[in-house]
């Protein structure tokens, strides 16, 4: 019986065994070589590389330094069907510049149902995208491992024609594993972020001549919106959005303060003041419950809350709320 055959799943869906033996080998340093024949994909993931001081051990790799070496490793064939797709885009550029022009005419407003269908949409805009992409990302600290793939799988044409892009994240995003590596992927050179504590719903412009919002919580319906004034619009909210907003490279939102209080903590501790739940504070943030509720634990410790009412009562009499 083969390897493939015990463990029939793709790489991007590693199996509960692996991801164990994974985080065993992080906790002692190194994993026996044995170990690993019966989950395979550890190593076709090159989560795991040789002890070169003893050949019965293997290492564990940094989970995103393994992802970004094997996206490197996979560039040129990348490359080479992107020029593939750039020739075929071309050969239909005539007949998209058409059709489009008449669906700015007709539909300035269309209904997207379904995430394959608003995929298709979005796919088909950013690929007549010339001169500007401009997104507003909120809840980037839950994106997964597909979410990065489709965001770099879109974004790489971008970057090869030179397309300006500039992307809005909240504060969270800074912490978010998924987000750096997608960063770090693409280069500072090559896209703009700046984050806020609290953004609006997910925006999409493109060019400054189509923008795709969200119609509904789940993002399930979407509305491709081809309007001039409705996008001109949009274009301004993006725009007082991103001046209000701190670069990426300013690490002022994670700086702890002379009281112990980094920026993250002093924004949940402006909302737990006003009443609002650990869920809300997490959606409104851009973090899972569980994060959230570490920094609360940090935040209680730092101003010595015994209990969730003390701290409200200690969040206001210590000032934090008052610090620029």
């Amino acid at each position: 019986m083969s390897r493939r055959h015990e463990h029939p799943h793709r790489p991007d869906e590693p199996c509960p065994e692996a991801q164990t033996l994974y985080t065993d080998a992080l906790n002692a340093g190194r994993v026996a070589r044995s170990a690993v024949q019966s989950v395979p994909c550890l190593t076709d993931l090159a989560l795991l590389q040789p002890d070169p001081d003893d050949r019965q051990w293997l290492l564990p790799v940094p989970a995103s330094d393994a992802m970004t070496q094997l996206m490197l490793n996979h560039e040129q064939d990348i490359r080479e069907r992107q020029q593939e797709a750039a020739d075929l885009a071309e050969s239909f550029g005539p007949f998209i510049e058409i059709s489009a022009e008449a669906a700015s005419v007709s539909s300035p407003l269309t209904v997207l149902d379904g995430l394959g269908t608003i995929n298709t949409a979005l796919d088909q805009a950013v690929s007549e995208c010339f001169s500007e992409l401009l997104t507003i990302q909120p809840e980037a600290s839950s994106r997964g491992a597909r979410a990065l793939g489709e965001a770099l799988r879109r974004v790489r044409p971008l970057v090869e024609r030179g397309v300006r892009m500039r992307s809005l994240y909240q504060h969270a995003a800074r912490e978010a594993p998924m987000t750096l590596a997608y960063l770090r992927f693409v280069g500072p050179q090559r896209v703009e972020v700046r984050t806020l504590e609290e953004i609006v719903e997910r925006m999409i412009i493109i060019d400054r001549k189509v923008a795709f919002v969200p119609a509904q919580p789940d993002r399930h319906v979407a509305l491709e919106l081809r309007h001039p004034g409705v996008v001109a619009y949009l274009v301004g909210v993006f725009e007082q959005f991103w001046q209000l907003a701190t670069p990426m490279e300013e690490a002022a939102y994670t700086e702890v303060t002379h009281a112990g209080i980094t920026g993250v903590q002093r924004s949940i501790a402006r909302l737990l003041v006003e009443g609002h739940l650990d869920q809300n504070i997490a959606r409104r943030l851009g973090m899972n419950v569980r994060t959230c509720r570490a920094h609360i634990a940090a935040l209680a410790s730092a101003l010595g809350s015994n209990s969730r009412a003390q701290l409200g009562y200690l969040i206001a009499r210590s000032g934090i709320l008052d610090e620029a």
